[in-house]
């Protein structure tokens, strides 16, 4: 059990073993442990299959940069053992956190979604923020750039992918201000938690930078409280990128064996973890990073066979540590190649002296190459700063010929010329040494503040410990492919990319990374080129014998690491797929037994059953109320906007098909609403408040797409006409009081509103007070009977309602919802758009005629002259009585002509179909409103509409079946 464990050595708690599975053997680890570092610690050297060539692959790296230790995880169930814990289809070892009762399978390059996992473990939130200063990584730079910001007063937030902070730090055994890096970075966190005005955010990466320094951001929930996560938005005034850099793997033959690991990564295991990889290793080099992971490898118990120097000499003060601890280092020495065993994993590097001036991808290596047993391949090609987030927000990078690698362009500036200020730091614009990197993060910080207005005195900029002045790496590498099959020399590890690919990418005329990136595959996988992508750009310079700097890199695109739909969805599942809306008047609703409906977002009262009562016996009886008493309805949900400016009549002119420029003010008019092509969009009632002014109403399903639709139109057509448009939906609470006694009911709640015909005409509104409330009210009707609805500010509906209600409880005032209402307007022939429209009607086609101006222009108006719309066997808007008057058609049913066999061939001919269709209790029967080819026409015929194996008859009719003189409108 754990026989690669040091003996002390780590930051993982011995205290707390875990207990684990993969591929269906039981491993043991410990708290503070990843999946990767806890396989490494049992022995396990091969974690999987490489995608399209199945061979073995091992761990290769610490963090996100990892391409082949992918992993599944199975859902575990909450229970008396602990929290569940969410499946997940794929995923990197080295990024899962080991927690009591894991189970991983090893994935061959992709992975497998589970057919019975519900996929609903987790909670997943979404969350905004808005700060001063944003840093991003909280490694050395990130870590001094947030607490001089944070010395100011200014807003911080520092956000990191680890679960604790320090970055690099945690695997090092570097020394800050002559004290140990760990008990540094303790106090700094310390300091910041003390911090009223910083937000420290573990286990969460920023995803993307994007306009304006918006940063979305993933947070991960600890394995302990059952799997989730929370997705931060994340507004900034000044954003630090400290997000540090990747080490960049060599290219050379069988560079995919098990055992074939980056030396930093190596480093970190034997530092943070306390595990060692493997018991004797070879470094291959080119830079001095390497060293300190050689030494630290070495004190920690790794033999260290030979570091294989690629520079034709070995920096002396490294040369000096290695020397001390017996370790070989030989000068112009590359490898080429390995050598493996019967389980694919690395048993000897094959290494060769460098032939100067060689380039990568043609050869350029002599003498022969010379076996060196070992266990373990460390290589460094150096490091590429983390410069994703810095392009995606739009800042450009350059190659540098001194440090070997692609930098931040100009690390100061923001992205577009006037952006938003941003800032590289430390290590992601190319500072190697970790004294650099502490004083460039807290000069970011502090400059940042003082851009700010906000200044603290001088900020500490803690020194670290004594380092050489780095010596320049050799980069890129020649390799000897005349040792070894190019489609050996693994690119991209993901992908099965090689060096053969590229050179047929090249050959086939590819001539930008670009097109070698689609050609090949290469940086398209999960890590995202994060290991592949420069070394792929260094390969086919290479291969076309042109520079390194004149090639360039392919695009960085969000996300930075891959992230779970789940997160993007937030808790929008199941129930809350979508946000309940509910009125000021809800509860009340509630209270009395109201069944509910989904009318877009809100919930609207369907029906209000008394006991016994099924919803037809319901609906009768609010119908019977509304048409011959007196019933209530909240019509808060209706969509309202608020039109204002100097052109706001003119506007209006131009978008409904009536016109609306002249209305007085006081009045109000229905209108409609067309698209371009002519066919019904929306309808409601508007309402002139000024001159200036109107409220205009739409469907409840409909608000935000008219606010949209208006929207799009001020902007982009009409931008020279001064208007403002503003949804106050949620703004209004509203009640129709409807029926023959509302008259009555509305004297008792505003005795100084003059209510008769005269004085206050139907399609008028006035503004009175109405049971003490300020209020407007409107002479509006949807049912055809006499109807006022009246608006209070939302916070007073329900004292409205409340107070509607006593005051017609001696006439038996009746709650009614949305089944009445549809009954109601049915029986009159009022349209519901979106029901009995479907995005293929005119008003013509609907009998709307008297609508549409015949003198003014409006959106959709040229459309009526086209032929297809002018057409007399389009479908009309009619009316259908089953001859069994007891029948009751189903809505969406198809129209078919007398004498039509449904059985016959197929299709069957279709004349329409039925839009709206119920049972009335004014007229004693069913009936429908369908839309039928040429329906005007057929009045007084029959058409049929087939219910499974028979054919109900129906009479059309006109579409109003119900006071067709409009009597009753007023009262």
């Amino acid at each position: 059990m754990n026989a690669r464990r040091t003996p002390d050595a780590g930051r993982v708690d011995r205290a707390r073993p875990l207990t684990f599975t993969f591929d269906g053997t039981p491993y043991t680890g410990y708290a503070g442990d990843t999946l990767a570092s806890a396989l490494l610690a049992n022995g396990v050297r091969v974690v999987a299959a490489s995608l399209a060539h199945g061979r073995p692959r091992g761990v290769y790296a610490a963090g996100v940069d990892e391409p082949n230790a992918l992993v599944g995880l199975s859902p575990r169930a909450p229970g008396p053992d602990g929290p569940g814990h969410p499946a997940e289809s794929m995923a990197q070892a080295t990024a899962v956190e080991l927690y009591d009762g894991l189970c991983a399978v090893s994935l061959r390059g992709k992975g497998r979604l589970d057919p019975d996992d519900p996929g609903d473990h987790g909670r997943h939130d979404a969350t905004h923020a808005h700060c001063d200063v944003l840093v991003v990584g909280a490694g050395p730079a990130g870590l001094t750039a947030a607490r001089a910001a944070a010395a100011t007063g200014a807003r911080v937030v520092l956000l990191d992918d680890q679960p604790e902070l320090g970055g690099s730090l945690l695997g090092t055994r570097e020394r800050v201000a002559d004290r140990p890096a760990g008990e540094w970075v303790r106090r700094t966190a310390a300091e910041l938690a003390a911090r009223a005005e910083t937000t420290v955010l573990t286990r969460t990466t920023a995803l993307g930078c994007y306009d304006h320094n918006y940063v979305v951001a993933a947070e991960r929930q600890p394995p302990a409280s059952g799997g989730g996560g929370r997705l931060w938005q994340i507004r900034a005034r000044r954003v630090v990128f400290a997000t540090g850099a990747h080490e960049r793997p060599l290219l050379f033959a069988d560079n995919d064996r098990p055992g074939v690991m980056l030396a930093g990564a190596a480093r970190t295991y034997a530092n943070r973890y306390g595990t060692l990889p493997g018991s004797r290793a070879v470094l291959a080099v080119n830079n001095d990073s390497a060293y300190p992971a050689a030494l630290e490898l070495a004190d920690a118990g790794l033999e260290i066979a030979r570091v294989a120097e690629a520079r034709d000499r070995v920096p002396a003060y490294w040369a000096a540590l290695c020397a001390d601890r017996g370790i070989e280092v030989v000068a112009g020495q590359v490898v080429v190649g390995s050598r493996g065993g019967p389980d694919g994993a690395v048993t000897a590097a094959l290494l060769a002296p460098r032939e100067a001036g060689g380039t990568a991808g043609t050869g350029g290596t002599a003498g022969d190459p010379e076996a060196v047993d070992c266990d373990l391949l460390l290589v460094s090609g150096g490091w590429n700063p983390a410069v994703q987030l810095h392009t995606q927000a739009g800042g450009r990078t350059r190659y540098d010929e001194r440090l070997c690698c692609h930098v931040p362009e100009d690390p100061t500036a923001g992205g577009t010329p006037g952006g938003p200020p941003r800032r590289v730091v430390g290590a992601a614009r190319g500072l190697v040494r970790l004294r650099d990197c502490l004083a460039d993060g807290a000069a970011a910080g502090a400059d940042a503040a003082a851009e700010l207005g906000l200044t603290a005195g001088q900020s500490p900029r803690p020194p670290g410990a004594w380092e050489p002045e780095p010596e320049p790496p050799l980069w890129p590498l020649p390799t000897r492919t005349d040792l070894g099959d190019p489609a050996a020399h693994y690119v991209d590890l993901q992908r099965d990319a090689t060096l053969a690919d590229i050179e047929r990418a090249v050959g086939g005329g590819m001539r930008s990374v670009e097109h070698v990136k689609r050609y090949t595959t290469i940086g398209t996988a999960h890590d995202q080129g994060r290991t592949s992508g420069v070394t792929a750009a260094a390969a086919t310079a290479g291969v076309l014998g042109v520079p390194l700097a004149e090639l360039g890199t392919t695009t960085h695109r969000p996300p930075y690491t891959s992230v779970p739909f789940a997160l993007l969805a937030g808790r929008a599942r199941g129930r809350l797929h979508e946000p309940v809306r509910t009125t000021p008047m809800h509860g009340w609703h509630v209270a009395r037994g109201a069944v509910f409906e989904d009318v877009g977002q809100w919930k609207r009262p369907r029906y209000y059953p008394l006991p016994g009562e099924d919803m037809a016996a319901a609906v009768d009886r609010e119908c019977r109320a509304a048409r011959a008493g007196v019933a209530a309805m909240d019509v808060s949900t209706l969509g309202k906007i608020d039109i204002q400016g100097p052109d706001a009549g003119e506007f209006l002119n131009r978008v409904y098909t009536n016109a609306f420029a002249k209305l007085r003010v006081g009045s109000s008019r229905y209108g409609l609403m067309c698209t371009a092509d002519g066919m019904v969009f929306d309808d409601g009632v508007t309402m002139r408040l000024a001159e200036d002014r109107f409220q205009l109403s739409t469907t409840t399903g409909n608000a935000a797409g008219v606010l949209d639709w208006l929207e799009e139109w001020l902007q982009t057509e009409w931008p020279e006409l001064r208007v403002f448009c503003t949804s106050v939906t949620e703004q209004w609470s509203g009640v129709a009081v409807v029926g023959p006694r509302s008259r009555t009911v509305m004297s008792r709640l505003a005795p100084e509103l003059a209510l008769d015909n005269d004085d206050f005409p139907f399609m008028a509104w006035r503004d009175a007070e109405v049971a003490g409330l300020p209020a407007r009210v409107a002479r509006i009707s949807f049912s055809g009977e006499l109807a006022f609805e009246v608006y209070v500010p939302a916070w007073h509906g329900p004292a409205l309602w409340e107070a509607v209600m006593a005051a017609g409880a001696d006439e038996g005032i009746t709650p009614y919802g949305t089944e009445t209402m549809h009954v109601l307007r049915a029986e009159k022939g009022y349209v519901i758009v979106g029901q009995d429209t479907d995005g293929t009607v005119t008003p013509q086609d609907l009998g709307m005629d008297w609508v549409v101006s015949k003198r003014k222009d409006f959106i959709g108006r040229r459309s009526y002259a086209r032929a297809d719309t002018a057409r007399t066997d389009r479908k009309h808007l009619v009316g259908l009585l089953p001859r069994d008057t007891a029948e009751l058609l189903p809505e969406g049913g198809h129209v078919t002509a007398p004498g039509t066999d449904p059985a016959g061939p197929k299709p069957v001919p279709s004349l329409g179909h039925v839009t709206s269709s119920y049972r009335s209790a004014a007229l004693g029967r069913t009936f429908a409103l369908a839309l039928v080819r040429g329906g005007r026409d057929r009045i007084g015929g029959t058409v049929h509409v087939p219910l499974g194996d028979r054919l109900v008859a129906a009479e059309v009719t006109e579409p109003v079946f119900y006071d067709k003189e409009g009597s009753r409108r007023d009262g």
